[in-house]
């Protein structure tokens, strides 16, 4: 029997990060999925189990099934899909420019998509994994300044949502995380550095999540929020 593995994308700092440190300390072998190799070699030299790097751009089709192509054959199986990478350009709706509207629906919404759909046919085989789609809390609420980024946020609630109901009669378990804003490269040149400072930790919402994923009799956390105070 292989270790259990775990695929986190956009692991190569904040969130994905934590998440990668936390389950790599519960004994995970760990896929850590971004575009910059050299961010993702600097998390994996804090990991205490086995690693492998995989640089992909998630909103290309092709290069997200052949990454997982490799990754099969590398692992056997992924126990834990972890959909954390995400882009936000933030401005009023008016003065949002096509590249912007593109990317942000590329990476938030079909990346994924395209991400979930690489992993579901051998998961539905085994009829078992897990699979945590991290949303924001801009999957539940329009905010200023945030409305493509939110409008990308609420098509993954609705995809989440959509494969809840699909996988419900399945073993799989089916995680949506909405987050506030934490302290992480995400906000640089966004808010301000004392802003900033006032945000949660990565650390702290990783706990969360992955305490709402743990296996327990008689109990499936569907959705989690977290908020700033």
């Amino acid at each position: 029997m292989n270790k259990e593995h775990a695929v986190i994308t956009g692991a190569g700092s904040g969130l994905g990060s934590s998440l990668a440190q936390k389950l790599s300390e519960q004994g995970f072998s760990i896929s850590l999925l971004g575009r910059t190799k050299p961010k993702l070699e600097q998390i994996a030299k804090n990991l205490s189990s086995a690693y492998s790097i995989y640089e992909v751009d998630i909103s290309s089709y092709a290069q997200v099934q052949e990454t997982f192509k490799t990754i099969y054959k590398d692992h056997g199986q992924v126990d834990i899909l972890i959909n954390n990478a995400g882009l936000g350009v933030f401005k009023l709706a008016e003065d949002i420019d096509n590249k912007a509207i593109d990317d942000m629906i590329d990476i938030n919404l079909k990346g994924t998509i395209y991400c979930t759909q690489a992993v579901l046919p051998r998961m539905k085989e085994k009829n078992e994994g897990t699979i945590v789609n991290v949303i924001s809390t801009a999957g539940l609420e329009g905010k200023v300044n945030e409305s493509v980024y939110c409008a990308s946020k609420f098509g993954v609630k609705g995809f989440t949502e959509s494969l809840l109901v699909e996988l419900e009669d399945s073993a799989i378990k089916v995680l949506a995380a909405y987050m506030g804003g934490m302290k992480t490269p995400f906000w640089d040149g966004i808010h301000k550095e004392e802003d900033i400072q006032h945000l949660m930790e990565p650390d702290d919402v990783a706990d969360i999540i992955l305490a709402n994923i743990k296996p327990r009799r008689n109990l499936n956390v569907k959705e989690v929020t977290i908020k700033n105070k």
